[in-house]
């Protein structure tokens, strides 16, 4: 695709710029007159991603847990000991990058020095360089990393509630991996990797911002020289059950109050249409159940079983998909005996017409207000466009949602009987 292509939704008022740059890269420019513009570098990889081979290999490569994380911290630093934070600083850009399920990502935001930045960020990214010895120092820091996470109770509530959720899915364990496993990483593993998934016909560019897709495009052409393979990527994950692997998981910290994580199930779809739909109606089912401006959340806060720590959310990979909702509530099992009757009670006798349009409103109003926000913009984009989507098709897709619709998927993807419960509660209860 040698032209950049236009693509517009009316609904929403938004446009963004789109090609294929010669070197394999995708290229989405969403140019927007704020005074930041921010830039996201991502491929199609995370903590997941355990075991796959290529059209090349003979035979698949099994990863210990944490390598995705792992590679993240490795790729800042080039092979004379430069730090790409370090490049940044000079800049004067804020830079950062993260490892998800399913992505790693890695950008910047600024506001001047666009191209230069952006150059930087295609120059580390797109040249890894491992050794013995680097390999060895970096196990030591995400070693430490890996300690505080353990320490960290919304970390280890969430975790424990997919460890309830999921037997084999390999979603269950920590993105950041263990001291155990992180020491099982080669610099040879670390490059199998790359040379797999940050291939660029296998990465993303999205930029947002007061820029031009001829700007962006001129630093692809000056940082991206070669062309880059093609490669065909196998995936390999275990089999899962429909059913939740255990029904509850406990742990104790040193907090004040229990932190409670209550999942319920689901099996995404294959479709990448179908998934943004259901998304969509669950944006609105669980603003109906759990909004703040509800009857169930108002009744459960005046009881006083919850405080304002509470909130619900659909969240759907392409391989993993589940609700979740989290509270700060002394009466763990009391909440959660009163969320699985709501969502019963809902699936038989859903919210009634009225409340159906009002929550659908607010839904819509917060996706529009994420317009507002380049890295909002550039994040949600991300997003989308891992699991086979277009951004700006949610907005239509969420305003064509309907009564009927919305009820059908909370009935097919959030089951009581597919429900699991994570507590992290304070120590001194422990030791009474």
């Amino acid at each position: 695709m040698k032209e950049f292509q236009k693509v517009c939704d009316s609904t929403v008022g938004e446009s963004y710029f789109y090609r294929i740059h010669e070197s394999g890269l995708p290229l989405y420019v969403i140019p927007k007159k704020h005074s930041a513009t921010f830039a996201m570098f991502g491929t199609q990889y995370g903590s997941i991603d355990c075991k796959f081979k290529t059209d090349k290999d003979a035979e698949y490569l099994e990863l210990p847990d944490g390598v995705a994380h792992f590679l993240e911290h490795k790729m800042f630093e080039d092979e004379n000991g430069v730090d790409a934070f370090t490049r940044y600083a000079e800049t004067g850009a804020s830079a950062n990058a993260f490892t998800s399920f399913d992505r790693t990502c890695y950008l910047f935001s600024c506001t001047e020095g666009f191209d230069r930045n952006l150059e930087i960020l295609l120059d580390f990214v797109s040249h890894p360089y491992f050794t013995k010895e680097t390999v060895k120092k970096e196990q030591g820091i995400i070693g430490e990393e890996i300690a505080m996470y353990d320490d960290n109770p919304g970390w280890c509530v969430f975790f424990n509630l997919l460890k309830c959720l999921y037997k084999n899915h390999p979603i269950r364990q920590s993105i950041v991996g263990t001291r155990d496993s992180i020491a099982q990483i080669t610099p040879e593993m670390l490059y199998r990797c790359t040379d797999t998934f940050y291939n660029l016909r296998n990465m993303v560019l999205i930029v947002c911002g007061d820029v031009t897709p001829e700007q962006v495009n001129a630093v692809c052409d000056k940082m991206l020289t070669k062309e880059a393979p093609v490669v065909n990527v196998e995936r390999v994950f275990p089999e899962e059950p429909a059913e939740i692997y255990m029904p509850y998981a406990e742990d104790f910290f040193e907090i004040s109050q229990p932190m409670v994580e209550i999942g319920f199930k689901d099996i995404p779809d294959e479709d990448p249409d179908e998934r943004i739909r259901i998304s969509a109606a669950n944006a609105i089912n669980m603003q109906l159940l759990f909004g703040k401006s509800g009857e169930f959340y108002n009744r459960l806060y005046e009881s006083g079983l919850i405080s304002d720590k509470f909130g619900g959310a659909y969240a759907q990979e392409r391989t993993a998909a589940f609700t979740e909702v989290s509270a700060l509530c002394n009466d763990p099992y009391a909440l959660k005996d009163a969320v699985c009757a709501e969502i019963d009670k809902r699936r038989e006798s859903y919210f009634t017409p009225e409340e159906f349009e009002i929550a659908k409103r607010v839904v819509y109003a917060n996706n529009l207000f994420n317009f507002d926000s380049t890295d909002d913009i550039a994040n949600t984009f991300m997003t989308f466009w891992q699991n086979g989507g277009d951004y700006l098709s949610y907005s239509s897709c969420l305003s064509k949602i309907g009564y009927e619709e919305a009820w059908e998927v909370l009935r097919r993807t959030v089951r009581t009987d597919r429900c699991a419960m994570s507590v992290v509660y304070p120590k001194q209860g422990k030791d009474e």
